[in-house]
């Protein structure tokens, strides 16, 4: 029989459920180590985690790709990750002259991108038309109903976000799906022209196909009769002056700034290693994340003795219900950079920090049995990530 000793000099460069404080005891399988690594915290919670909440995280990368000749598709909704019920998130890629088909949904689609070059089109239900590039950083946002396209000027990558957690991009209202379902005769007496002209549409939706890249965008200019939309349906996020931090910098995009963008508000949020997003809390919608780079952990406060901690990576998806109070770490030595978005008009949320600063002294020291060295760093103005160290948190 192996001895303790043996045991644990077996298993120590493997991870093991078990705390610093003696909490826990060894895991020997089966399990999937690779797993364990990646979630560190769902492994060994910390100490203060307590009671249960459901699952606040998903990966891209466990998801189903759709593939096309011309791009590719994947998509997180209710039924990847239930308790997100607010947004569903598309993450779609096109090749050199790749196009999303001509479409249009019952919902509102917000995009980044995160690579490359594209081409967008629409217009509005007063027949006037829009048509321009976005690149890295670049925002689109087309309501409910407007029927829309994305070509890709070179390879490139996005992220679209929908304002129902039930959506799927594969639901779609689509060009040649409708042409498809439609008698050719009533489409030669739609557009008056012989039946013949139909006689080579596609026999369903298309979806993603692959096509020549377009000229410059001079060339593809339309001129309407009624002129160009009176809102641009694109943002350059990148471009917008930052709020600089001392643990990062913020990026906000709300209907105050892109008007457009009436469904959906969003930050841009940049985490410096060993700082942190504050601990805050949104008391307009629930907050769906989506990570672009770097690693973070954030613990999710649900009041009633209940909080929970995940791990976070490139390519996850993160979410947490209305007004809980959460932060997020970096825990790389890389920056994190993350997007935060909600279903609304406007961007709010509301700091722990700010609101014990702007709360009588007396009240916040009897409250938690503080004294002067916490009541006297409160900050009076909001600083959304923070970093002081060598109080911050740096990964072991």
């Amino acid at each position: 029989m192996e001895s303790s000793d043996q045991n644990q000099g077996m298993y120590e460069n493997i991870p093991q459920p078990i705390r610093n404080d003696g909490a826990g005891g060894y895991d020997t399988g089966p399990r999937d180590i690779m797993r364990d690594f990646e979630n560190p915290d769902l492994l060994v919670p910390p100490k203060t985690d307590a009671g249960l909440l459901p699952n606040m995280r998903f990966s891209f990368s466990d998801t189903s790709m759709t593939l096309n000749h011309g791009g590719w598709s994947r998509e997180i909704t209710v039924r990847e990750l239930p308790i997100a019920t607010t947004l569903a998130g598309v993450n779609m890629s096109l090749t050199a002259g790749g196009v999303r088909e001509l479409h249009w949904h019952q919902q509102a689609e917000w995009s980044y991108m995160i690579s490359g070059r594209a081409r967008v089109t629409s217009i509005d239900s007063e027949g006037r038309n829009f048509i321009a590039d976005v690149g890295p950083g670049d925002l689109w946002y087309f309501p409910p109903g407007l029927p829309h396209s994305i070509q890709g000027l070179e390879h490139c990558e996005f992220l679209l976000v929908f304002d129902d957690g039930h959506f799927s991009d594969l639901n779609t209202l689509s060009i040649s799906d409708w042409f498809a379902h439609t008698p050719k005769d009533v489409l030669s007496a739609n557009f008056g022209v012989p039946v013949s002209a139909f006689d080579h549409i596609p026999s369903g939706q298309v979806y993603i196909y692959q096509d020549k890249i377009p000229g410059p965008l001079e060339s593809e200019q339309i001129q309407s009769p009624f002129g160009t939309t009176p809102q641009s349906f694109t943002y350059k996020l990148l471009a917008q002056e930052p709020i600089i931090t001392s643990g990062g910098s913020v990026r906000i995009v709300d209907s105050s700034n892109f008007p457009i963008s009436k469904n959906i508000a969003a930050a841009l949020v940049e985490i410096k290693p060993g700082a942190m997003r504050e601990l805050h809390w949104h008391q307009n919608n629930d907050e769906w994340q989506y990570y672009l780079s770097g690693q973070g952990r954030m613990t999710v406060f649900a009041g009633n003795g209940t909080a929970r901690t995940f791990d976070y990576r490139a390519g996850d998806v993160g979410y947490v219900p209305f007004a809980n109070g959460h932060y997020i770490q970096n825990t790389g030595n890389q920056t994190l950079w993350f997007l935060e978005m909600f279903k609304s008009d406007r961007f709010v949320d509301v700091s722990l920090n700010q609101w014990m600063a702007l709360t009588p002294r007396d009240l916040v020291r009897d409250n938690l049995h503080v004294g002067p060295e916490l009541l006297e760093a409160l900050r009076k103005v909001e600083s959304p990530v923070v970093k002081y160290p060598p109080f911050s948190y740096y990964p072991k």
